[in-house]
């Protein structure tokens, strides 16, 4: 059993080099194909920020929640499943110092599907007095379905170079022998960034559109197709 053990590990360098040497001896044409598109963002994530002011007529994180709220839904935005609270803090420096006021804060992420929707929301909560807020990040939700949908162009793409290739050639293209793959997107980095609206803008509903850069999606093919006579 053990002598068995020993010439099967003798034996294996052997017919993995003989594979190799298999593989490199095939006659084949290696060639690549790049494939890519523009989307356009369809989940938009926006952070707001609520916080009291040290000031005599201070409104408190409560109310300035309760009137986001109204604001919100009344541009359709389903609370429940649109808006997450990110953070809930105090400034207890604040407290110790003036020993009466505790100056809280509460952070939120807001995701809207388009820019148009974006712009109505910035000019709402800048109407009721709430203007921090940025871009968080842009998403695109299909991407799953759009990466697939590259790699198999990719490949006809791959295939019609190898065609073109050989044929003045009179020589023809078998199967693919060995696939490398490569996927990648290029989203937009936006930095965190306060996101205003001015006065111009609220005055004219067409400017609230936001334009958001598209996310480039691209694919790239590495393929060997075996040469048969």
């Amino acid at each position: 059993m053990k002598n068995s053990i020993v010439l099967a590990c003798l034996l294996l360098p052997v017919v993995l080099t003989a594979q190799s040497r298999n593989f490199l001896d095939v006659p084949y044409l290696e060639t690549s194909a790049r494939v890519d598109t523009l989307v356009t963002p369809d989940k938009i994530y926006l952070n707001i920020t609520i916080q009291e002011k040290d000031s005599k007529g201070r409104i408190s994180v409560e109310e300035q929640e309760n009137r986001m709220a109204q604001k919100l839904e009344s541009l359709g935005i389903d609370l429940e499943s649109q808006l997450v609270i990110r953070d809930l803090s105090s400034d207890f420096k604040t407290y110790f110092l003036r020993s009466k006021n505790v100056l809280k804060r509460k952070q939120y992420t807001l995701i809207v599907y388009d820019g148009l929707t974006a712009g109505k929301v910035l000019a709402a909560l800048e109407d009721i007095g709430i203007a921090n807020t940025y871009l968080k990040k842009t998403e695109y939700s299909k991407m799953a379905s759009l990466e697939l949908g590259l790699k198999s162009k990719a490949m006809v793409k791959a295939q019609k170079k190898a065609l073109a290739l050989t044929q003045p050639l009179g020589q023809k293209v078998g199967p693919a022998i060995h696939i490398v793959d490569s996927y990648g997107t290029t989203p937009v980095a936006y930095a965190p960034r306060k996101m205003a609206v001015t006065a111009m803008d609220l005055a004219t509903e067409e400017s609230l559109e936001i334009n958001f850069e598209k996310i480039r999606v691209e694919t790239t093919l590495q393929v060997k197709f075996k040469l048969v006579e």
